[in-house]
């Protein structure tokens, strides 16, 4: 039983390396949510999909991979309401449950989705705040999502 508990940890441990070489060589910027991994292992219905699939390894492999070749990572803070903001006017909607993938901004009418700025081509960053911040508080709130390149954006 232990040789397949250790072939099955190589493996994933493979996939996970040329998964997140993949991520890093097609991207310049890599953002992702800083979790509470820990916490949501403590849930026993998520325990065990979150442990085979390695999260946190895959996070640590992005992270340093996209460092070495200079290329940018950025934690951003689970509280950050990145889904609730118009990425146009920067309108944020108050109430958005879990269930809805897109919807209209009521102050200039654009249209969100999930995929909204790779649609147009565009990264965006969340200037403003501390990122990589941890804790529970909401170190983003007043953080403004600018264009990558935008000279207001000093990060």
């Amino acid at each position: 039983m232990a040789k397949v508990h250790s072939k099955i940890a190589r493996c994933r441990e493979d996939f996970l390396h040329k998964l997140s070489r993949k991520v890093v060589n097609k991207n310049q910027v890599i953002a992702v949510e800083n979790l509470n991994i820990k916490g949501m292992v403590r849930n026993h219905n998520l325990a065990k999909a979150i442990s085979d699939v390695g999260w946190g390894m895959f996070l640590t492999m992005l992270k340093y991979k996209a460092e070495s070749e200079g290329k940018i990572y950025i934690e951003i803070d689970r509280w950050f309401p990145s889904s609730k903001t118009c990425h146009v006017c920067l309108n944020r909607v108050d109430n958005l449950t879990l269930d809805v993938r897109a919807w209209t901004c009521k102050h200039c009418g654009t249209h969100l989705e999930a995929l909204r700025i790779l649609a147009l081509g565009t990264s965006a960053s969340a200037c403003g705040g501390d990122v990589s911040r941890s804790g529970k508080i909401s170190v983003l709130l007043d953080a403004v999502p600018v264009e990558t390149r935008s000279q207001h954006c000093t990060a």
